[in-house]
């Protein structure tokens, strides 16, 4: 670090002992304009620069007793990794900026900068979340269903098994315009905020993570389009996993360096992270012989669908603009044309998908059990079923995965809960009790307020 930062390394070094900053990122698509301050679980004492939804808090609440972060009004997100906002903006002047893109956060849990690309995209995008590791891929898919965006695919997946897609009759260039690599690292610029990563911390980590890195890259590599934007990203500050990487890529797979930023402790509110911005070389055969994707499907056959989920997609705003799918795991979700290509292109591939488009539930008998994702879903048509407002310690109830009771005025069948105006799932109304259709695995489990 005093090679880095000559001078100013003792600044960094006496920053090292100071406490991190709260911060959360609000969510655009679940609040008005003027009401953000009002959803959040403690005072705002700024705003994050860098990120026109970052909010700075003066201290950290439970976040776990607030029904408001389990509805996907805002996400806890380390203040430095929203710079990712400013970095797209500057991405999106060497891509079609106003047209839908494709976009591939290829190791995304737990979703902090998934969540954000999908608010910064321009509209009818879509975004794959990648994640190898399957508790963190829930958690990423959990993150994503409470954020509600439509046009998101969680899946789980070695990074060389989604480089190994590309090319491919419908991709003959790649698939991605836009593809962002949060590499694995050594964590020095989490130090002060999390006690493993200094203590797991070597110049042999260094190393290995360097490597690692590089595999991950050069793996994912081709699903990248010729012309497409690489955002490299790590929250550690060396040289080796950073402008070595970099010029790597640029000369060993083929691109060209547009930026490069760093953010240290002692010169922002935030943690340390790096982030460059890379162009990939253009390939102009590739270039000349991109296509739509799969578009041709004469030949193909499609599943039926049961009515009662074509029914569903009457619960959407603009219910003609989706398609019912259904997944490799038999549920059923609403995809546009992007996400239903994306998908099958995923599934012919056995890529394992946890989510895809907007998850409208499963089947049971002959009816449909919704899933909750749909009531989070921004794409949901509220008016087209009954809602029922819960005060905050019903609200916890239902979140504990606990039984309700609705008034007796409440109409028998499928009803979304709210809170503050905000959808957090389903319960089905029988009359003197309403079943519980919150997720198991999502439950709060403190009875600890």
């Amino acid at each position: 670090m005093q090679d880095i930062l000559g001078e100013e390394s003792e600044a960094f070094f006496q920053a090292l002992s100071e406490p991190s900053p709260v911060s959360v990122r609000i969510n655009p698509a679940k609040t008005r304009a003027g009401q953000e301050e009002a959803l959040l679980p403690a005072p705002s004492t700024d705003r994050v620069p860098w990120c026109p939804y970052g909010r700075y808090l003066s201290e950290r609440p439970s976040f776990t007793f607030d029904p408001a972060f389990h509805a996907g009004a805002y996400y806890v997100q380390e203040a430095s990794s929203m710079y990712l906002w400013t970095v797209l903006q500057e991405a999106f002047g060497y891509l079609e900026a106003d047209a839908p893109l494709t976009a591939l956060d290829l190791c995304a849990a737990p979703g902090g900068k998934s969540t954000l690309l999908l608010d910064a995209l321009p509209n009818g995008s879509i975004l794959v979340a990648n994640e190898i590791q399957r508790q963190r891929a829930n958690v990423l898919a959990e993150n994503l269903a409470k954020w509600g965006h439509p046009g998101t695919i969680v899946t789980q997946a070695d990074p060389a098994a989604i480089g190994a897609l590309f090319p491919s009759t419908a991709f003959p260039g790649g698939a991605f315009d836009l593809m962002l690599t949060d590499v694995p690292c050594s964590g020095e610029g989490m130090f002060r905020k999390e006690a493993d990563a200094l203590r797991d911390w070597s110049p042999e980590a260094v190393t290995a993570c360097q490597q690692r890195q590089r595999r991950i890259l050069q793996s994912a590599w081709p699903a990248l389009r010729p012309g497409g934007i690489l955002i490299y990203s790590t929250c550690t500050f060396n040289r080796a996993e950073n402008e070595d990487n970099v010029r790597w890529i640029a000369q060993t797979l083929g691109a060209r360096e547009i930026s490069i930023r760093r953010f240290f402790f002692h010169r922002s509110r935030g943690e340390g992270l790096f982030m460059a911005l890379l162009q990939k070389n253009e390939d102009k055969e590739a270039a000349r012989s991109r296509i739509d994707p799969v578009r041709d499907r004469r030949r193909e056959q499609r599943p039926a669908i049961p009515g009662c989920v074509t029914g569903a997609l009457s619960w959407l705003q603009q219910p003609g603009d989706y398609t019912p799918i259904i997944l490799p795991d038999c549920s059923f979700s609403a995809a546009s044309p992007l996400i239903a290509d994306m998908v099958r292109l995923l599934a012919k591939n056995r890529i394992p998908m946890l989510m895809a488009g907007i998850p409208l539930g499963e089947l049971k008998g002959r009816d449909l059990v919704p899933d909750t994702a749909l009531a989070l879903s921004t794409a949901l048509d509220r008016s087209q079923l009954p809602c029922h407002e819960l005060d905050r310690e019903q609200a916890l109830r239902f979140l504990r995965r606990e039984a309700l009771v609705l008034p007796a005025t409440a109409p028998k069948g499928l009803t979304v809960v709210t809170h503050g105006g905000l959808p957090l799932g389903f319960v089905r109304q029988l009359g003197n009790r309403a079943n519980n259709l919150y997720p198991a695995h999502w439950r709060i489990r403190s009875s600890i307020d």
